[in-house]
């Protein structure tokens, strides 16, 4: 309900009740693959059940004497927008109060000891840790990681474009595959250690191959990050995917889908509109200069018309029009 201003220009998308629900139940979906929730064994607190219930001129009173303004003007996800002559509503200023307070609360309904997170969290993470000293909770810690960058320094973020989702609503499992599978040679050994539980041998022979043979490494990759997230035969299956579009040309049932109403496809959809519902570019402009750089293709064919029409003449034998995009984008856009 709160968004925390850190790295950002400007304020996050307000959400609603249901959008927060969703979330949530996204998340504790994912999380449940690598974590027992049974018999509280791991919790997944809601801090709702604490804030929402906050008496706003007692919790001033009892927690904010407690918070120096001085220290959060000072924190990094304040000065850049401060700095940056960027907007920063009273509302974000209170996010660093609120995760500080979360930390005291977690302590004294959990015994909850260490808050762990990425770099950009340090600030945030510490004012709890200093919170809890002053309000007669010590022993508290913080636990930062570096942000996951790849080899050429760019970072893997979760709100940027091109994310790596984990909830396959949001990044389909083919797509994730695709992801891994595309990283840049000097990623290999490093992403196998961070996101498989290969042995250490079996990745140290991988990172030992040279030239094209790294490909097969990045295929190993790609399917062990995919189990580990959408299961072992969700995984195999993009393999397989993979193989049958990339090394037979096949246009495959398993590709990422976007359904379209058998009404549009008999009057016909036009091809930059398609593009933009498929997600493959943000406007019919953009999608206009992938037309023109010759990056479009349907059913395999290079398409240069920008005003072409597709409709059930385009149809294959399997019933959909292989939609393409440069080498590794591809979906099948069938009527419904």
């Amino acid at each position: 309900m709160v968004g925390d201003p850190s790295g950002k220009d400007e304020s996050r998308k307000m959400l609603t009740p249901d959008d927060i629900e969703d979330n949530k139940n996204g998340i504790k979906q994912v999380f449940s693959k690598f974590l027992d929730f049974e018999n509280d064994k791991a919790i997944m607190a809601d801090n709702a059940e604490w804030l929402l219930e906050l008496k706003y001129i007692e919790f001033l009173r009892d927690v904010g004497k407690h918070l120096s303004v001085n220290q959060m003007m000072a924190r990094d996800s304040v000065k850049m927008r401060l700095d940056r002559e960027q907007h920063l509503s009273f509302l974000e200023f209170n996010y660093m109060c609120l995760q500080a307070y979360d930390f005291t609360e977690l302590a004294k309904r959990y015994d909850c000891r260490l808050q762990m997170g990425g770099s950009d969290q340090w600030g945030n993470i510490v004012s709890g840790v200093d919170l809890g000293r002053r309000m007669g909770t010590p022993g508290l810690f913080a636990l930062t990681t570096p942000l996951l960058t790849t080899a050429s320094g760019a970072k893997m973020g979760k709100t940027a474009d091109g994310a790596v989702w984990l909830s396959n609503k949001l990044l389909p499992a083919y797509d994730y595959w695709q992801y891994f599978r595309n990283v840049e040679d000097a990623d290999i050994g490093r992403f196998m250690r961070l996101f498989t539980t290969l042995p250490l041998d079996e990745i140290a022979r991988y990172e030992a191959l040279e030239g094209a043979e790294l490909n097969e490494a990045k295929k190993v990759l790609a399917t062990e990050t995919t189990a580990m997230v959408h299961g072992r035969e969700v995984a195999e299956q993009a393999a397989e995917t993979a193989r049958k579009t990339f090394e037979e040309g096949q246009a495959t049932d398993t590709l990422p889908t976007l359904s379209v109403s058998t009404s549009e496809f008999e009057d016909g959809i036009g091809l930059l509109s398609l593009v933009v519902k498929a997600g493959l570019a943000a406007s019919n402009g953009e999608a206009r200069r992938h037309v023109k750089g010759g990056a479009i293709r349907i059913n395999d064919e290079q398409i240069s018309d920008e005003r072409m029409q597709v409709s059930t003449a385009n149809l294959n034998q399997n019933g959909a029009v292989k939609l393409s995009m440069g080498k590794k984008k591809h979906f099948l856009v069938k009527p419904e």
